[in-house]
């Protein structure tokens, strides 16, 4: 058994585990990295990139099928899933070789294999031992089914679905939450017959009402059926496809089944609750600077309960890496982390919604505003429906901003400068929003809101 010591040993070289390693290499500590897997984790490898590659090939697809509409002559003669495959494994081999890359750079000792807790402070790794001043736990988390629903043969995860080498011609999919709405989004613009089942009333639930209803009213338009408000039964399946059954008796047959209702998180059997971690659900509870309660050792990620984020991940990574070498960084909540859904169109958010402010505040103390993107030149040229909607304190700051749309994730970040400096609508309203733009559609809002609207009624 061979023992070593570094400065920062990490658990996990995802998203919240990498970024954690570069911060604490680059504030002068010696880390040690251990991933069971690839550094890059589920987002890089399995999750946010090789999925949005898989979009863009979607859009690509849509483009092509549109492109009389705007004169140009193309034709759409089908999808190669063998080529989608290899550009989206191309887009995924080029990212983990240039992170493959940084951390070389940065100094930082990578180790290959499956880590356990052995003390507060010690990960196992077979015979070894790595000690570390500070430890940080960010192994991820994995996709979840429901009870009694097996993941096997024509019933299939995320990471499965991703691996398919044949274009489905239907497609049931189970969860109507972000990643269940992209891969409905991806199958329709590959042709596929595509229907979600949603127990909760609507869509992407944890959107704001309004942004539900849009991005329902678009797949409808796109001819993605749904099932709301009802929950699953049973299913059953042969060689040929998959039955589902709801708890109304209503039945469902297509060529597979997605099984998307979310991840949980990957803590059992790693040692964290022998070593005086405390865990709940699975999730381990920290406190708001992710300290664990057991002194140096920290948790980032998905392992910890809130947004289950790449982006997170990353904030949280460099807030503990700050941390152990002696800063003090200010502290995100995680209602003003932006989310981004990456389906046409796309949802895009950050800040509280309607209902959530009126239960903080009170009805008579919010207003809001929703810009319909027909109004606005560069979305109609884009071809794209939606809206832009804005939610204040009356008289007061921008508690949430929430669109649906194109492209409209791209307007995110600012929309996270507004309600992060808790900005008046009327403090934006002089800022000029470059023409034709869809930021533009953000800047009616706030006028709208300003008592000064231009284009909007």
């Amino acid at each position: 058994m061979a023992e070593h010591t570094f400065d920062v040993v990490i658990l996990g070289g995802g998203s919240g585990g990498y970024a954690a390693a570069i911060r604490s290499a680059e504030l002068g500590k010696s880390v040690a990295v251990i991933e069971k897997d690839k550094l890059g984790g589920t987002c890089l490898h399995r999750g946010c990139i090789p999925t949005k590659a898989l979009l863009h090939s979607a859009e690509v697809a849509d483009t092509a099928r549109a492109a009389a509409d705007v004169g140009v002559r193309a034709t759409f003669d089908g999808i190669d899933a063998q080529a989608v495959r290899a550009y989206r494994e191309g887009i995924v081999a080029k990212k983990f070789s240039g992170l493959e890359s940084l951390i070389k750079a940065r100094g930082i000792t990578v180790i290959a294999g499956e880590g356990r807790l052995v003390a507060a402070t010690s990960v196992g790794v077979g015979q070894d031992v790595y000690h570390g001043a500070d430890v940080i736990l960010a192994t991820g988390s994995q996709s979840r089914s429901l009870p009694g629903l097996d993941i096997a043969g024509r019933v299939l995860t995320s990471e499965q679905a991703l691996a398919l080498e044949e274009i489905p011609q239907s497609v049931i999919i189970l969860g109507g939450g972000v990643i269940g709405v992209e891969f409905a989004s991806v199958w329709r613009s590959f042709g596929v017959d595509v229907t979600i089942i949603e127990a909760m009333d609507h869509l992407v639930p944890n959107e704001d009402l309004a942004a539900s209803k849009a991005l329902e009213r678009a797949f409808r338009r796109r001819g993605i059926k749904s099932s709301l408000g009802v929950r699953f039964a049973s299913s059953a399946q042969t060689d040929d496809g998959v039955a589902v059954r709801l708890e109304n008796g209503q039945e469902f047959a297509a060529d597979y089944l997605l099984v998307a209702v979310g991840r949980g998180p990957v803590t059992a059997g790693l040692g964290f609750e022998d070593a005086g971690v405390t865990l709940d659900r699975d999730f381990v509870v920290t406190d708001e600077r992710l300290r664990t309660g057991v002194d140096h050792l920290w948790a980032v990620g998905d392992i910890v309960p809130g947004l289950q984020l790449a982006h997170r991940g990353f904030q949280q990574g460099i807030l503990v890496a700050e941390q152990i070498a002696g800063h003090t960084p200010p502290l995100v909540a995680d209602v003003n982390i932006p989310k981004v859904t990456y389906s046409h169109p796309e949802v895009a958010s950050v800040g509280f919604t309607e209902a959530q402010a009126i239960a903080d505040h009170g009805a008579d103390q919010i207003a809001s505003f929703e810009y319909n993107l027909a109004g606005n030149g560069k979305s109609h040229i884009l071809g794209t429906a939606g809206i832009v909607k804005v939610v204040r304190i009356k008289d007061g700051p921008v508690l949430g901003v929430h669109m649906v749309g194109d492209r409209v994730g791209e307007l995110i970040s600012e929309a996270q400068l507004v309600v992060g400096w808790e900005a008046h609508p009327e403090d934006i309203a002089p800022f000029i929003h470059a023409h034709p733009t869809q930021g533009e559609a953000l800047g009616e809002a706030f006028l709208a809101l300003s008592g000064k609207p231009l284009h909007a009624i």
